[in-house]
């Protein structure tokens, strides 16, 4: 008989409890600031702002259960806002549900499962900036308190990352291991 993982309490309060929706102005302000963070991002690569500008114009739509977020493609090869009622060429929708298996996924370093629907061009673009464009935390921690500081500070998030992906990765298999005599 198998033994049910105790995080599935957890994942069952996630889908039970009603999501509460913050403030308009709370969600625009968060808004605002992803695409600070994202233009910061993109602003390091340069072949992605290249990649970007072919797209100028384009709107994409980001959705995960009742939270949205809808971008512009700039051309200068960023990312703004777009206005509430712009119509998205590309839409995206996660589609797993549970914030606990959402997290799992990311953790692992792969994709989360995704239902994309639009201009198929601009979903190779995005595409490739998920594969290509990772942010170098660690390059902009040094401008703040120094090159070493933030190497063992990064070494050290590096270290209770891994601890906390091979938890998560062990939990995720012993929930569905169903043979007769383990447990989780």
């Amino acid at each position: 008989m198998a033994t049910q993982s105790p995080f599935s309490f957890l994942e069952e309060l996630f889908q039970k409890l009603p999501v509460p929706t913050p403030p308009a102005w709370v969600i625009d302000e968060t808004h605002r600031r992803v695409v600070l963070m994202l233009n910061h991002v993109l602003m390091q690569e340069p072949q992605a702002m290249e990649r970007l500008v072919r797209q100028s114009g384009r709107v994409v739509l980001a959705q995960w259960r009742s939270f949205t977020f809808t971008l512009l493609v700039t051309p200068a090869g960023l990312l703004d806002l777009a206005s509430a009622d712009a119509t998205p060429d590309l839409t995206l929708v996660l589609t797993e549900e549970s914030p606990l298996a959402l997290a799992q996924t990311l953790m692992a370093g792969t994709k989360p499962p995704v239902r994309i629907e639009g201009d198929v061009q601009l979903a190779a673009e995005v595409n490739w900036l998920a594969d290509n464009v990772r942010w170098d935390v660690e390059e902009d921690l040094s401008r703040i308190i120094g090159d070493a500081p933030s190497h063992m500070l990064m070494q050290a998030c590096r270290t209770v990352g891994g601890g906390l992906r091979d938890f998560l990765g062990r939990k995720a298999a012993d929930a569905t291991d169903t043979r007769p005599g383990t447990s989780a």
